[in-house]
């Protein structure tokens, strides 16, 4: 099988010309193809008047070796890679020895328990929140009556922060061993639709997430593994040897049982500022890391469509209309769009009393009238708050508090148009021609009293930049709501070349809480591998045994 890559052609070929055109580049006849398959579509849409379709396919011949040889040196043309996934170790027929323990069903540590009980080995999952149905609940129950339900919101529950996001299932992550690969065809066995194996940015939506997560629950437990939902990790018990070296014992939770567990992966996500502190107390090297804060911003989708596709805009084949935007400011920081979502909302996303978040969120069909993504400046620890391994976590409660407090104390969030925000005054009476999609609401305000000086600064800056590059972008109705804090952990939870703690041993730091992924497949492709290192620590005695091809 040969892997041909970068095949572009018309947005609206044929089935036919794209055979066609596979065979001429190959420099093959169609009687010498004996099949192939569509790996990926993208589109090229630099030239709004002549978009292109980009493919990736693979393709059986009657002599691969010759047209090799013919393409010799040809980046584009190269044999297809094996994208079976084959575990490390598999437990023996049988095996009754101790079960590893997962802390939270996000991403990470659903994808890392999967992993777990297809090896055999039984995880034990604890997730703080609730099952996904009863935590959908609770958080509609902050949009629509400004009633927060602390343990089970858009942090915390089952499938973790990304089930309300727009889904996103790429990542620019290296991945020698096709692990996202994995990932997807996991997804897509348990209801995803199978697209996203040959979309070049694939996305799920909210809805589908939900029932897509029950399904990998459904296959967890009954491969042998163990929910216990609306348990939290309060503490941890770590034991010193007489070399000095510790090594984790026991978790003690939140129903009052102590639960012994020698090898614990966790994957509690970014906003477990909880349990963060808890390691910190207990001696585990924890450690601040940069993240970015800002705001989320709305345009209308079909100002985005027409910026991005122009005349084809509304195509069926092209869908909404994504953008990514950076720009480096006069003072040295970066300003950029985070987690764009097309035809979707702005969420309320907090996870504590007092304090407001924002977030973005698409379902599948991204029908929704606007288009939001986060406008976030980047922040560092030596620079913007120093003051030890958990300053991260009070400088976004600061601003998160701020902005609770600016939108009016009830959950909604402070906005701002950007007409106003350039010319450095309040935004106060109608909204204009963007209406801001935020549930409970959103209050008119300045954006001054809830970011730092330094941030709304560099936005002002960037926002006539990006105007240039899709324009509409800084149109003065185009509405900002504050605050976006959660781009990514404050913290990292150091991990060695075994992927433990670098001085607990038996803890396994995972995933975006961890400081080691951002976005959904990112986190699930850092699960398979913390689990991989996980499951050759308990089987070390059967290491040698054959590896065993597990089904993708």
């Amino acid at each position: 099988m040969l892997r041909l890559t970068d095949l572009k052609l018309p947005l609206d070929h044929t089935p036919e010309e794209l055979d066609a055109a596979l065979c001429a580049r190959l420099g093959v006849t169609p009687a010498e193809v004996v099949r192939q398959a569509v790996v990926r579509r993208g589109n090229d849409a630099r030239a709004k008047a002549a978009i292109r379709l980009v493919y990736t396919v693979d393709v059986a011949l009657a002599d691969e070796a010759a047209v090799l040889a013919r393409h010799a040196g040809d980046k584009d043309v190269r044999p297809a890679p094996d994208t079976t996934y084959r575990p490390p170790v598999i437990a023996p027929p049988g095996w009754d020895g101790p079960r590893p323990v997962v802390i939270g069903a996000g991403p990470c540590g659903l994808m890392a328990a999967l992993i777990l009980a297809q090896m055999g080995l039984k995880p034990i999952i604890i997730e703080r929140g609730k099952a996904v149905r009863e935590r959908t609940r609770d958080t509609w129950g902050l949009w629509r009556r400004s009633v927060l339900t602390p343990e089970s919101n858009v942090q915390f529950g089952e499938g973790g922060a990304g089930t309300f996001s727009d889904g996103k299932l790429y990542s620019r992550i290296k991945d020698p061993r096709h692990l996202g690969r994995k990932v997807l065809t996991e997804f897509v066995k348990a209801g995803a639709p199978d697209e996203i194996l040959t979309e070049a940015h694939p996305h799920i939506g909210t809805f589908r997430l939900v029932t897509m997560v029950m399904s990998i629950r459904d296959t967890i437990t009954a491969l042998g593994g163990e929910y216990r939902f609306e348990t939290r990790v309060d503490d941890v018990e770590i034991a010193t040897a007489a070399d000095g070296t510790r090594h984790l014992t026991a978790l003690h939770l939140s129903d009052g049982s102590r639960l012994p567990a020698h090898n614990v992966i966790l994957a509690v996500g970014h906003s477990a500022r909880d349990t963060f502190a808890v390691l910190h107390a207990r001696g585990v090297h924890v450690e601040a890391k940069p993240f970015a804060i800002g705001v989320r911003i709305e345009h209308p989708q079909s100002w985005i469509d027409r910026a991005r596709y122009g005349n084809h805009a509304g195509h069926p084949l092209l869908g909404p209309a994504a953008y990514a935007a950076t720009h480096r400011t006069t003072s040295g920081r970066s300003v950029y769009s985070f987690c764009m979502c097309p035809g979707g909302k702005v969420v309320a996303a907090t996870s504590e009393p007092g304090r407001v978040v924002t977030n973005g969120m698409s379902q599948y069909s991204r029908a929704e009238f606007n288009a939001n993504s986060g406008l976030v400046v980047d922040i560092d620890p030596a620079r913007d708050y120093p003051g030890g391994p958990l300053a991260g976590v009070e400088f976004q409660r600061k601003w998160e508090s701020a902005a609770f407090v600016a939108g009016g104390g009830d959950y909604r969030a402070p906005g701002q148009k950007v007409g106003d925000l350039l010319a450095g005054r309040a935004s106060s009476g109608d909204f204009g021609l963007v209406k801001p999609s935020y549930q409970p609401g959103v209050q008119l305000t300045s954006l001054d009293r809830c970011l730092p000086d330094f941030v709304t600064a560099a936005i002002r800056e960037a926002l006539p930049v990006f105007g240039r590059q899709i324009p509409g972008y800084d149109h003065p109705d185009v509405i900002m709501t504050g605050v976006e804090t959660r781009t990514s952990s404050p913290v990292r939870i150091r991990r060695g070349a075994d992927f433990t703690s670098v001085n607990t041993r038996g803890l396994y730091p995972a995933g975006e809480g961890a400081g080691y992924a951002g976005g959904i497949l990112s986190a699930a492709v850092d699960g398979i591998r913390v689990a991989e290192a996980v499951a050759q620590a308990i089987l070390a005695p059967a290491s040698a045994l054959p590896e065993r091809e597990i089904s993708a």
